[in-house]
């Protein structure tokens, strides 16, 4: 997802970021050069380097610090990365289930009762469009059980 702008808030202490329609607020202790009022930030906006999807921000004293977007998502818990975030550990799993059981994605399409691009599909790491029922499926034809395990996220855990 790329950023559309990125401005610091000092009343706030945070770095304000806009991707997509909403605006993320992300706090100066979460990054590696943090502000204060005697280095404060001088410059900060959408890093082109990174293709919009991460922003650099320059402080007084010419410390400059890096955030991808990615981060921002993780502290701010946000559901949709967290799915995607899920769907491809869950495709990885199934890469690596696929190559070690020597079979051919044709016979895992026949046993799934699919097409060879579907199951193509599935194992695209950059599809975030398939879901995890259909995952599942895979996995178990792969040999594998997925076990969902529930925790409490306390303030202080940015997972």
């Amino acid at each position: 997802m790329k950023i559309r702008s990125v401005r610091s808030d000092a009343r706030r202490r945070a770095f304000a970021v806009a991707v997509g329609r909403s605006v993320l607020e992300f706090p100066w202790t979460q990054v590696e050069f943090v502000p204060s009022a005697k280095d404060p930030v001088v410059e900060v906006g959408p890093d082109p380097e990174l293709g919009n999807e991460g922003f650099t921000y320059l402080l007084k004293s010419g410390a400059e610090g890096t955030v991808h977007i990615d981060h921002v998502f993780r502290f701010v818990r946000d559901p949709e990365y967290q799915r995607r975030d899920l769907l491809y550990s869950l495709t990885n799993e199934a890469l690596d289930a696929l190559a070690a059981s020597g079979r051919a994605k044709r016979s895992v399409a026949r046993q799934l009762g699919t097409s060879l691009a579907q199951v193509a599909r599935l194992l695209d790491p950059a599809n975030a469009r398939k879901s995890l029922d259909e995952m599942v499926r895979l996995l178990a034809a792969l040999g594998r059980r997925l076990d969902v395990h529930v925790e409490e996220l306390r303030a202080s855990d940015p997972r």
